[in-house]
């Protein structure tokens, strides 16, 4: 072998090394944004069950940590591409069905006396307010994750791929508000006062904006894939 073959056998190599390298960590990024979405959602969803009170007004406690989720999907994107994003986005509604229809089943086996707490646990998993806050969060989560797809697809590919932290913004500025009225009304309407309603959209609307611009950078933990790929 001469000298140039074996520099140029070498530079193979070792790009080779080098794209494995990048998969390695585009995977890594890719399992990380699926499991910290999934387990977003799940845990968002069991906090909602609690209406707490903070600043004087009332607001589901999931609301801390659900806005997260919409970030999380724009990661989800740039590692795993739109289509396995969708699929990512029915799966968790999928899990969040089974959780909850698994919590609901728990409710109904007889509790051992001893336990003392099965009262407390059937108050806190009523099937009633279960399904119904299981099953407005997931038709909010699905319409408002889809949306939130199509807007941040559209915008790298047809405004700019630049400036990661503006698609972040302009997909979440339009998916916020969907999800938000898709939950409050689906979870709430008719159970709670109107005026209490109100208070949980408004601080809701507010939190998640503001959990939202907070959230951002977490667009720049992987490198961006190359959007002339569809």
């Amino acid at each position: 072998m001469s000298v140039q073959d074996a520099v140029k056998a070498t530079g193979t190599s070792r790009n080779g090394e080098l794209a494995h390298a990048a998969a390695v960590t585009m995977s890594t990024a890719a399992v990380v944004a699926i499991a910290a979405y999934t387990g977003a959602q799940l845990l968002s969803n069991i906090a909602s069950l609690k209406i707490g009170i903070v600043f004087g007004l009332a607001v589901d406690m999931g609301t801390f940590i659900y806005p997260i989720t919409f970030t999380l999907r724009d990661v989800a994107h740039k590692t795993i591409g739109k289509r396995n994003t969708q699929t990512l986005i029915v799966a968790s509604a999928v899990v969040n069905l089974f959780t909850a229809l698994y919590l609901w089943w728990v409710a109904n086996v007889p509790g051992d006396p001893s336990w003392g707490l099965n009262t407390e646990w059937n108050a806190v998993f009523d099937a009633s307010l279960l399904g119904r806050i299981v099953v407005a969060s997931i038709v909010a989560m699905v319409v408002s994750e889809l949306v939130d797809t199509e807007v941040y697809h559209w915008f790298v590919t047809k405004i700019t791929h630049r400036h990661q932290w503006a698609r972040v913004l302009v997909s979440n500025s339009v998916s916020v508000p969907v999800d938000n009225l898709i939950f409050t009304l689906g979870a709430f309407a008719g159970v709670l006062p109107w005026d209490v309603i109100w208070q949980i959209f408004l601080f809701n609307l507010i939190l998640k904006y503001a959990v939202s611009v907070v959230s951002m950078p977490l667009i720049y933990v992987t490198r961006d894939r190359d959007w002339s790929e569809q």
